[in-house]
């Protein structure tokens, strides 16, 4: 039975080393397919879109460059020719496909012989589990610092997809991150340590983490509310002088009328109302009735 170097989620080893699934870790490595499965899957990493030009796509050398006889030349057909200076290439490369096959159990088998190759080295290690609640590099630096990675070629295989660690270790150009059963026998092979969560061997995902206790707010450092209402009610103040200062400004264009005159100025009569004032104006006023004079003595 195989064992490998066992650490806690801090990165702290523990005493016991773990025991690794037998049904995977029997310690054959078969090179011959492990040869078969790199070179498949370079094959497969391959554009091929590389391309030269033969005669027949080489512009020019459509006239005969002299005549057939009489020159005392070797006979030519044309300038663009493989043998002349600017002619075409012969046997070039011509865009193709590379892409090559590789039978399912072939490739398992040499995904198992990779692992075992890693194991027998020393080069396996388990982690209880990736505790990553946000992406954060520097703690990921630190935890391979404690495993003795440091500055080696290093591949995470995680239980289950791990957006976190994932964007953790994309900053470090020697550490790639990616789910276990997703790994190939080429990056197992490309790593010089391979580091899996503890969950991936034994099938058991582990538990989410728990949340955070909420940061405590010290009472002389005011909160965000506070702060930001004291930002609107400054802004808030701000514009009410802008306002007076542009209504004293107009005060003074207008030649010193002020607000409230104006306010209590009437309003112009309507054309209507004018016709009704003229014709009152117009019409005579009626005379006061006469007082009845005084009766004198002796008047019936």
């Amino acid at each position: 039975m195989i064992e490998a170097q066992y650490f806690s989620a801090a990165g702290a080893k523990r005493s016991a080393a773990f025991e690794l699934p037998t049904e995977i870790f029997d310690g054959t490595v078969n090179e011959p397919v492990l040869h078969q499965a790199v070179k498949v899957y370079l094959n497969n990493q391959r554009q091929g879109t590389a391309k030269t030009k033969t005669r027949s796509f080489v512009s020019g050398g459509n006239q005969k460059p002299w005549k057939q006889k009489g020159t005392g030349r070797a006979r030519q057909g044309s300038t663009r020719a493989p043998h002349w200076r600017g002619g075409g290439v012969v046997f070039g490369p011509i865009p193709r496909d590379y892409r090559t096959d590789i039978p399912r159990k072939v490739k398992q088998l040499a995904r198992k012989s990779a692992l075992n190759a890693r194991a027998r080295e020393g080069a396996l290690h388990v982690v209880e589990r990736f505790a990553f609640r946000r992406p954060k590099t520097a703690q990921l630096a630190g935890l391979l610092a404690s495993l003795g990675l440091d500055g080696r070629k290093v591949l995470l295989l995680t239980a289950a997809a791990n957006e976190a660690l994932y964007l953790s270790g994309r900053n470090l150009q020697t550490v790639d991150v990616m789910p276990y059963p997703e790994a190939s026998a080429y990056d197992i092979l490309w790593a010089e340590a391979v580091v899996v969560e503890e969950g991936a061997l034994t099938g058991v995902l582990p538990e989410p983490l728990a949340d955070e206790p909420e940061e405590a707010v010290s009472p002389k450092a005011p909160k965000r509310s506070a702060v930001k209402a004291a930002k609107t009610a400054k802004t808030a103040k701000t514009a009410k002088k802008t306002e007076a200062k542009a209504a004293k400004l107009a005060l003074k264009r207008s030649g010193g009328k002020s607000a409230t005159k104006a306010r209590k100025a009437k309003p112009a009569p309507s054309r209507s109302e004018g016709k009704s004032t003229a014709k009152a104006a117009k019409k005579p006023a009626k005379k006061p009735a006469a007082k009845p004079k005084p009766k004198k003595k002796g008047d019936k």
